[in-house]
């Protein structure tokens, strides 16, 4: 009998800082997977194996790390939009089947619920953080510059951004 596993996936948000001209055709066909279509867009996922593997073959092209629940509330409510373009305001949620826009960040949060099955754009457009990048968009993060897995600081660089 094959046991159930019980993990709990982590939050992690997704941005794309870096265009794809001159791209592997694995790492452009990763992008659209994850709904990154333009530089400054962000995307929130999950902590999956499979995701985490799709992060990894488009590392040179986004900076990826976990979020914290303030800043998956100030997404939805600055720049979280409804599948025909609508900005999400708290009825918006209401008709979601969450109380408050609070609820649907705990949620997604926690990975109980996942955008692409509510009513939601996929992607979040960010704007240009404010002061710019810190480093090269080219190098990793771990090296000085922007791409690649950055931990905990992806919460700062997007505060910057909304």
């Amino acid at each position: 009998m094959a046991e159930q596993q019980t993990e709990t996936y982590k939050c992690i948000v997704a941005v794309k800082v870096r265009g794809e001209i001159s791209a592997r055709r694995e790492s452009k066909e990763t992008l659209a997977m994850l709904h990154l279509s333009h530089t400054n867009h962000a995307v929130l996922i999950d902590s999956r194996p499979a995701y985490l593997g799709m992060l990894q073959r488009a590392h040179n092209y986004v900076t990826w790390g976990e979020a914290s629940k303030e800043t998956v509330v100030l997404m939805l409510a600055k720049r979280g939009k409804l599948v025909g373009g609508k900005a999400i305001t708290e009825e918006n949620v209401q008709t979601l089947g969450y109380k408050s826009i609070d609820d649907l960040a705990e949620a997604l949060f926690t990975c109980k619920a996942d955008q692409r099955h509510l009513a939601m754009q996929p992607r979040f457009r960010l704007h240009p953080p404010k002061k710019g990048y810190k480093g090269k968009t080219k190098k990793s993060f771990q090296a000085g510059g922007e791409a690649g897995n950055r931990g905990e600081a992806i919460n700062k660089l997007v505060q910057r951004m909304v």
